[in-house]
């Protein structure tokens, strides 16, 4: 992990196991941000008897990054109100589950080069609006007030929503693992997967490396390699590992000022603050699908080049340290959420194409209403992983970054 980001303090939740219990109600797959929230809500609902396996150190998958954005500034309603649940969360998250996040309220800057684009976006705004997102659109100058790194030459607009802004996702996990841990939830990590038996239309048992665990119910957040969980299963979860990269800035002197996450939309260029310098992002359009998480230098000189023109400042800046990580990916850029309607009693939660950090709070509720037959909060069957194959309304997000 790079220097800028301290590692959180182990844990119990984090200890391995040289056997897993024989026996769990639930088997959650993946002890990333996303298998935490759900063994935190489930847990808080009573759902105790769960089974958090992890093949690593908990939040070591694509959870694993040093710095998350939050965000509601979306172009699809759920992905919203996905969003937005989640601030409001992440907001709270002192008092529940009771961990210091280091959340910082900065707000979201889309900057925007093309009438498309603008266009695109203030479309976007009414509905974030309408939903109760306070997200506005502003005109170059007041970006740049906002942002003094950005040059406003062939700025058209930009779009900032002021309750969005990061946090830190391994102290998230941490502080889901700790409080679904003192409530008796059982974290085996070090602990790989190696099969799943069913029985008719039931999944009966989870088989890992250091024993069979039989189950009621599976879940699986296995994030990138959930297309692997789901074959074990029979379930068909199309998720594609995609490399991500991001570097961080020596420190600055004089310091940074206090900017929004700031993202150049046409090229998904991004940066904001880390504690004593930057923090730069972009995604590489020829970045071919797989499972390497190499950090390169080549991928520097990409962003460099890129942000050239739009930031100048930071094309020069000096680089401490990199990191690289996988996004989930999906065919229309939208989560995997839902149950199994071969195996009722397979859940997933996975496929989130670089949104799952920040709507793990309220997918967490969901997948507690789901395995509990309550209603969630809101109507997810959108979000069925059979919808590609059923020739459902496809609802690509627009907002990617």
């Amino acid at each position: 992990m790079s220097s800028s980001s301290p590692s959180p303090s182990p844990s119990p939740s984090s200890s391995a196991f040289r056997t897993v219990p024989p026996t769990a109600d639930v088997v959650i797959i993946g002890g990333g941000v996303m298998g935490a929230s759900i063994a935190f809500h489930l847990a808080e609902a009573g759902v105790t008897d769960v089974v958090v396996v992890e093949r690593d150190e908990l939040c070591s998958g694509s959870s694993g990054k040093p710095i998350g954005g939050v965000r509601a500034q979306f172009s699809d309603p759920l992905n919203i109100e996905l969003g937005d649940r989640s601030l409001r969360a992440f907001q709270d998250f002192p008092h529940r589950p009771g961990a210091d996040i280091r959340l910082d309220s900065v707000g979201y800057l889309f900057l925007l080069t093309t009438e498309q684009q603008a266009t695109a976006f203030e479309g976007s705004v009414g509905i974030q609006n309408g939903l109760g997102v306070p997200t506005r659109m502003i005109a170059p100058d007041e970006a740049h007030r906002l942002c003094p790194y950005i040059s406003t030459d062939g700025l058209l607009a930009a779009a900032f929503s002021p309750t969005d802004g990061h946090a830190r996702p391994a102290l998230v996990v941490q502080g889901y693992a700790d409080a679904a841990t003192r409530a008796g939830v059982t974290f085996a990590t070090h602990t790989s997967v190696t099969g799943i038996d069913t029985t008719g239309d039931r999944v009966t048992a989870v088989h890992t490396d250091r024993g069979r665990i039989d189950c009621s119910t599976v879940i699986c957040t296995a994030g990138a390699w959930s297309g692997r969980i789901g074959a074990m299963a029979g379930v068909d979860l199309p998720v594609r590992p995609v490399r991500r990269q991001l570097a961080f800035t020596t420190p600055l002197t004089p310091p940074a000022p206090r900017i929004p996450f700031t993202i150049d939309f046409a090229s998904s260029a991004y940066f904001h603050n880390s504690d004593d310098g930057l923090l730069f992002g972009l995604a590489d359009p020829a970045q071919p699908d797989g499972f390497d998480t190499t950090w390169t230098p080549e991928w520097l000189e990409l962003f460099r080049d890129v942000v050239r023109d739009r930031a100048p400042a930071l094309a020069d800046m000096g680089i401490a340290d990199g990191w690289a990580g996988l996004y989930e990916v999906t065919p229309d850029h939208n989560a995997l959420i839902g149950r199994s309607d071969d195996l009722p009693n397979f859940l997933y939660a996975t496929g989130f194409s670089g949104h799952g950090f920040l709507q793990a709070p309220a997918v967490g509720e969901i997948v507690r209403d789901l395995h509990l037959g309550r209603a969630p909060f809101v109507d997810i069957s959108p979000l069925s992983a059979d919808r590609f194959r059923t020739g459902a309304e496809i609802r690509p997000e627009a907002h990617v970054v």
